[in-house]
């Protein structure tokens, strides 16, 4: 649902109302869109509409590639660009919060510094194409819980691949797989046609097998068949995949070809300078040939690329956004086309039973080793520990990944309560206004909402908010906000066995039947079961806890929760920058979508600059990105630093960059980050 809206006289507005997200154009003169042929552009777009005017501006800088007339690479638009391109026909590719591309059909200019670009046109007149970043099940998959029929529904999920070479890398060229339901028979849709990419992988007719090599089979293309040993075939090639290390080889072999795939597409339509292929060919002695692999089929790279040893690529690899700890009963097969859409690691579920007790003994070593501290006086109101049977409790046996993602039973310690109604609650919600609707319930005089909480929402003047607050409600008054479409609940009170408190009794989410809250932190002591309800009811994702939180604790994690929420920050990565903010951190985790966010990024990936102060008055400064709804992995990054000329794979840390005063103050002006110093995150920029 995209629409080109003029704003004012100077500026033109793509809105996509289904993603929430918008990009302004800077024009010369008032504009009047009109639609024009969307098979004009060289890449796939969703509108297209034309307009009359000699100038456009772009005062948000995003990275930006000025192309010929097959798409082939001009030029990438860098702070000291200065060009004047004869008459001709150009593509200029725009990577913004809602995908653009200028048609040009005459003679092209682009001046750009570190704060806009701007283009000119003569003719005056331009052609602009959107695609939506929105990504949904085209249709369903019906399995019997069967091993085989597993496989041949889970090899299905390929179908959804915009394209089968090394540019499938990108996340805009790997499609939302089908969803896939449990059903009296197998059930493939006619439409769903899976790549033909030579490669198969043979494995154990187990439903662990099969939901442990979804991700890997998606990503190549690969048929699932029953085989005596795992093994990854293409067109003659075997891989051995050891059974008795078979999670971890999957892994491997998935990050490792995805990595690959990205340093051989900047060969393609992408030819920038990647950090990460610079030090891959320099420290681990890589001799492939890109320019070679980039034009050959996955079957004929695939034994190039694992030639190589995954341990000399591992230091390069970005950071994985997701391991999901997938249960291997029929049931969780529904929750398998989510993860495989963030390109999730699966894992079967390891962990060792926890007492709330230990947890707690264990997180309060670890914040005292940062010599940090901080009021611990409870409020008379709360209760003492948890109501529940600790045996519910579980210590996930993580990995490396941003996110650890419970499908499971018990209720995880530090990782997300992944629910499979979460993700089906996403699907079928609808676009809304083009506001972003925040609602900030405070149900307790004596701890007056979250401070800061006020003035931390709505300040991005390129997002239009509607920031309403809510004191001391009754039960109907509760029931109203939460019943309301709301794209993001912040909660502070107190709830208990009966409920949230209200000043008239307690309203139990138990009892609702729907919710139009979409995302929610309930920053109340002991607020896990409410949080499940609400998702339960038809919301996405929240934050809840699962214990006790003193005041101070819980007012420093809400308010750095609503700074990074307000600044483009998922649920699952918002919560681990704010845990750190107080001893109570550990009491608090995400129920539902992680990958759940409230507002679109600035510069397209949630990043934090992370700085060290050093001893001749300078800075370390390391930006470390993460992914989002755009962003996803795979995604390339460029921080505005003047001494930069290269880009990054989104997430994990870029390269440090050593900045005087006035350059990192430059850095954040060009970048809306929230800042890391010394360890501590910084909200007052007097404090830098």
């Amino acid at each position: 649902m995209l629409r080109f809206e003029p704003l004012t006289d100077a500026d033109l507005a793509v809105i996509d109302s289904i993603e929430r997200r918008r990009y302004v154009l800077g024009v010369s003169s008032v504009v009047n869109p009109e639609p024009a042929d969307e098979t004009l552009f060289h890449f796939p777009v969703d509108r297209a509409v034309r307009i009359s005017t000699d100038e456009l501006r772009l005062d948000q800088r995003v990275d930006t590639f000025v192309r010929g007339a097959r798409g082939e690479p001009l030029f990438e638009v860098s702070s000291d660009t200065n060009e004047q391109l004869p008459a001709g026909t150009y593509t200029v590719e725009l990577n913004a919060p809602v995908k653009l591309y200028l048609r040009v059909d005459g003679e092209l200019s682009v001046r750009a510094t570190m704060d806009s670009v701007v283009f000119g046109f003569d003719p005056a007149e331009v052609r602009i194409g959107a695609r939506s970043y929105h990504k949904h099940p085209a249709v369903t998959v019906t399995t019997t819980d069967d091993p085989e029929d597993v496989f041949s529904a889970l090899s299905s999920l390929s179908s959804a691949l915009k394209t089968t070479t090394c540019e499938r890398s990108y996340p805009t060229l790997r499609g939302h797989p089908p969803s896939v339901e449990l059903g009296d028979e197998l059930h493939v849709p006619d439409e769903l046609e899976r790549p033909d990419t030579g490669v198969r992988l043979e494995l154990p007719p187990t439903l662990r097998s099969a939901y442990v090599s979804a991700p890997l089979a998606y990503y190549l293309g690969a048929e699932m068949v029953p085989g005596d040993d795992p093994k990854l075939v293409a067109d003659g090639f075997e891989y051995l995949l050891s059974e008795a290390n078979f999670e971890t080889e999957i892994e491997r072999v998935l990050k490792q070809v995805f990595f690959l795939d990205c340093l051989t597409r900047t060969e393609g339509y992408y030819r920038v300078d990647l950090y990460e292929r610079e030090q891959a060919e320099r420290t681990a002695d890589l001799t492939l040939d890109f320019t070679d692999l980039y034009d050959r089929p996955i079957a004929e790279q695939l034994p190039e690329y694992l030639s190589v040893s995954f341990d000399r690529l591992a230091p390069w690899i970005p950071r994985w956004p997701l391991t999901a700890h997938v249960a291997p009963t029929p049931e969780r097969i529904e929750a398998l086309p989510f993860v495989v859409n963030d390109l999730g690691i699966v894992k079967t579920p390891r962990a060792t039973p926890a007492s709330v007790d230990n947890m707690l003994s264990s997180a309060l070593d670890s914040f005292l080793r940062t010599t940090r501290s901080e009021s611990t006086t409870r409020d008379e109101g709360t209760t003492r520990g948890w109501r529940k049977n600790d045996s519910r409790f579980v210590c996930v046996h993580a990995d490396e990944s941003l996110e650890q993602a419970w499908f499971a039973d018990d209720i995880p310690l530090r990782a997300t309560k992944a629910m499979p109604q979460a993700f089906r609650n996403k699907l079928d919600r609808k676009p809304n206004a083009d506001t972003i609707d925040i609602a900030v319930v405070c149900n307790d005089s004596a701890m007056a909402a979250d401070e800061g909480v006020e003035t931390a929402y709505g300040r991005r003047p390129e997002v239009a908010f509607d920031v309403t607050f809510h004191d001391d409600c009754s039960t109907d008054e509760l029931r109203s906000v939460l019943e309301f479409d709301v794209d993001f609940l912040h909660y502070v009170g107190h709830i208990d066995d009966e409920g949230f408190r209200c000043r008239d009794g307690a309203l139990d989410a138990t009892t609702l039947t729907t919710v139009g809250v979409a995302t929610f932190l309930l920053n109340a002591c002991q607020s896990y079961e409410q949080g499940v309800a609400l998702i339960d009811a038809g919301a996405v994702g929240g934050v809840v806890t699962f214990h006790e939180v003193v005041n101070d604790g819980a007012a420093k994690i809400g308010y750095a929760m609503a700074r990074l929420l307000n600044l483009g920050f998922p649920l699952r990565s918002a919560l681990a920058l704010a845990r750190a903010e107080s001893i109570v951190g550990s009491h608090y985790l995400v129920v539902g979508d992680g990958s759940a966010d409230v507002v679109q990024v600035e510069d397209g990936v949630p990043t934090l600059c992370d700085i060290v102060t050093r001893d001749d008055g300078e800075y370390d400064v390391t930006p470390r990105t993460y992914p989002s709804r755009e962003g996803k992995v795979g995604t390339m990054a460029f921080p505005l630093v003047e001494s930069n000329d290269q880009h990054f794979l989104v997430p994990g840390a870029t390269r440090t960059f050593r900045l005087t005063a006035d350059e990192l103050r430059q850095y954040l002006v060009w970048h809306q980050s929230p800042v890391r110093k010394d360890g501590d995150l910084v909200w007052d920029e007097r404090s830098l």
